[in-house]
C-alpha cells in the first residue's frame, strides 16, 4: 500500500514538544517536516531522531543564497538523510541547477523541490514588494522555471495544484501547504483547501500543521484526513 500523502508539519518551539507527539505517530501513516524555528532551536539532532525512528522527512529551510552556497547546504542536509529539502525558486536557474547537479553527485539523493510563492501572501501582498500579476501567474512561471532547472517538484498552494499539474504532466510533485480540513481554522493561511479536494486537484503531498498537532487527539485527527483521503 501506498503511504498516505500527508507531511505532518512540526512547528514546534523545542525537540521535546515535537518528539511528544511524533512517539505517537506511525511512519507508515505519514511523513514529517521540520522547518526553521525547530531546526535553528535543535539542529540536526532533531533530523537524526527522528530518522532513527522510521520516519521520511522534509527539511523545510527554503535555501535561498548564491548557488555555491546552496549548493553546499543542500550537501550537508543530504548528510543528514533527509527524503526532501527546498529552496527558493526566486533564487533563480543558475542557483537551482547549482544546487541540483551537486545532490546527482550522490549515490542516493533525497528529493529536491522549490518553494513558489508563500501561500500566506495575496495579491496585495506581492505587489508590495514588487511581484507584479495575480499569485497564480506568479507559481506558475516560478514552478516552469524549476521545472526546467531540473527539479524534482514545486511548494505551492493547492489552489494552483490542477494548472501546474496540467503544464508538467504527471511526475512533476506538488507539495501543498495551505490544506485545510473544512472544520479548520485558517490561521494565517490565505489560500487554502481540504485534502480531498487538493490530492484530486494534483497535489502529490500535503503538508499539514496545527489541524493535527493542535487537535485535541491529534493520531486522531490525521486518521481522520487520511480517511478522507482513500475515500476520495
Amino acid at each position: 500500500m501506498n503511504k498516505p500523502p500527508v507531511i505532518v508539519a512540526l512547528d514546534f518551539p523545542d525537540q521535546r514538544s515535537a518528539l511528544a507527539l511524533v512517539d505517537r505517530l506511525d511512519p507508515s501513516l505519514c511523513r514529517l517536516k521540520v522547518g526553521k524555528e525547530l531546526f535553528t532551536r535543535s539542529g540536526p539532532a532533531i533530523v537524526e531522531s527522528l530518522t532513527r525512528r522510521g520516519f521520511e522527512l522534509f527539511l523545510d529551510l527554503k535555501f535561498h543564497d548564491i548557488p555555491n552556497t546552496v549548493a553546499a547546504a543542500c550537501d550537508a542536509a543530504a548528510d543528514l538523510g533527509v527524503w526532501m529539502m527546498n529552496l527558493h525558486a526566486s533564487g533563480g536557474r543558475r542557483m537551482m541547477e547549482t544546487a541540483r547537479e551537486r545532490l546527482e553527485k550522490r549515490s542516493e539523493r533525497p528529493l529536491l523541490i522549490a518553494v513558489t510563492i508563500l501561500t500566506s501572501l495575496g495579491e496585495e501582498d506581492l505587489a508590495e514588494i514588487g511581484f507584479s500579476g495575480t499569485p497564480q501567474e506568479n507559481v506558475l512561471r516560478l514552478a516552469a522555471l524549476a521545472a526546467s532547472s531540473g527539479l524534482d517538484g514545486v511548494v505551492c498552494s493547492p489552489l494552483e495544484a490542477a494548472a501546474i499539474r496540467e503544464r508538467q504532466g504527471g511526475k512533476f510533485l506538488l507539495v501543498t501547504p495551505g490544506v485545510r480540513p473544512a472544520t479548520a481554522s485558517l490561521d494565517d493561511q490565505k489560500r487554502v483547501m481540504t485534502p480531498a479536494d487538493a490530492v484530486q486537484a494534483g497535489a502529490t503531498h500535503l503538508v499539514i500543521g496545527r489541524p493535527i498537532t493542535a487537535a485535541e487527539d491529534p493520531v486522531a485527527a490525521l486518521e481522520a484526513i487520511n480517511k478522507t483521503l482513500s475515500n476520495a
